[in-house]
């Protein structure tokens, strides 16, 4: 499978499902399942069991991921955008924004 174009810490917004239009920062990514974990998106209640004495149970958030292919990067103006690349005069391959044309870091 070949790596995802959206990388760790980048600011995506969600597309489709129950937390459409939400924005958040990439905390993970599973090129190997071809997709992403977004903080505060997602979120699923998880029973658990204490494991070790002394550890308590009981419903945690836990955040789930997300198919890569239901993000896009944002832009400064809020917009998702898809991610594309781009070879430099001096070699470099750099990844830019579709919408705008701007290089990322």
């Amino acid at each position: 499978m070949a790596g995802l174009k959206i990388k760790k810490g980048d600011q995506v917004v969600v597309l489709v499902g129950k937390d459409k239009g939400k924005t958040g920062s990439v905390l993970e990514v599973r090129p190997s399942t071809n997709s992403v974990v977004v903080d505060g998106v997602n979120i699923a209640k998880r029973h658990t069991k204490p494991t070790k004495a002394g550890e308590k149970g009981g419903i945690v958030d836990k955040v789930m991921p997300l198919n890569a292919s239901n993000v896009a990067l944002v832009t400064p103006d809020g917009k998702p955008s898809r991610v594309g690349y781009k070879i430099k005069a001096d070699g470099t391959k750099v990844r830019v924004l579709k919408r705008t044309g701007a290089e990322l870091p």
